[in-house]
């Protein structure tokens, strides 16, 4: 059975069983207008989903707000940088980080993007490289943050008082290796996954699966994929597009 068949099975089931397949998408790293940003929008204009764009708050020109039509700004950490210890994997916010100056950069990025894009600016929080030490959770909420967004399954709807969780599942990109596309069957495998365990009660089934993009980096092949994929689900009707607040009020 093709990979893409197995999909549409999968969707045929949840709508068999009366079920609603939410998904959710993601795209990091923002800073300024580029051609890829461009083309990023074009195709969430084209296939008429929200999109939830990641910003870096000490990076990012003020004249994105041009393309934010259809579109929810998140904190993408505040410099992207890696603060970790040789011995700690990449994170701008490592157990190792003095929690006093990282907070510090936290609300100031945070007070940067409420004054630039207003409404546009939703207080959820997307650490670098997806990682966060677990004791500088609570801290987002006393800075006010909503959400928080990783990735892969989420453990806990509200990991703290006051924050919920909502993760992305699935990356084209090939990361460890030739930074192009994985294998289309890799890719499918991630969304069938995710949808199988949530129908089976395996994973959270009230967590939309979450597509992650980062449209800096995409060449032909990831941006081929990528319109596949989206097109393809945005045809099942079993399928619905969430944003960040609906899935917090779905969850509420």
């Amino acid at each position: 059975m093709s990979s893409w068949l197995a999909l549409q099975n999968e969707l045929d089931q949840w709508q068999a069983e009366g079920k609603v397949a939410t998904f959710w998408w993601r795209d990091d790293d923002l800073n300024e207008p580029t051609a890829a940003l461009e083309r990023l929008v074009s195709l969430r204009e084209q296939l008429d989903i929200p999109l939830n764009l990641a910003v870096i708050p000490n990076l990012v020109d003020p004249h994105i707000l041009d393309f934010l039509e259809g579109c929810h700004l998140l904190q993408h950490g505040v410099l992207h940088e890696n603060f970790a210890r040789h011995d700690e994997k990449k994170s701008e916010f490592p157990k190792s980080r003095d929690p006093e100056k990282a907070f510090q950069d936290i609300a100031d990025g945070k007070n940067r993007l409420e004054e630039l894009f207003g409404e546009a600016f939703m207080p959820v929080f997307v650490p670098p490289w997806n990682r966060i030490a677990d004791d500088m959770l609570e801290p987002l909420v006393e800075a006010g943050f909503l959400g928080l967004s990783r990735y892969k399954s989420r453990q806990s709807v509200f990991p703290v008082t006051g924050l919920f969780e909502m993760n992305t599942h699935v990356d084209p990109v090939f990361w460890k290796g030739h930074r192009s596309a994985l294998e289309e069957e890799a890719i499918l495998k991630m969304v069938l996954v995710h949808l199988m365990a949530r129908r089976n009660e395996m994973a959270d089934f009230l967590e939309p699966t979450g597509i992650l993009t980062h449209h800096l980096v995409h060449d032909e092949a990831i941006w081929q994929i990528t319109f596949k994929l989206l097109d393809f689900l945005n045809r099942h009707k079993a399928v619905r597009w969430m944003t960040f607040p609906a899935a917090m009020a779905l969850a509420e």
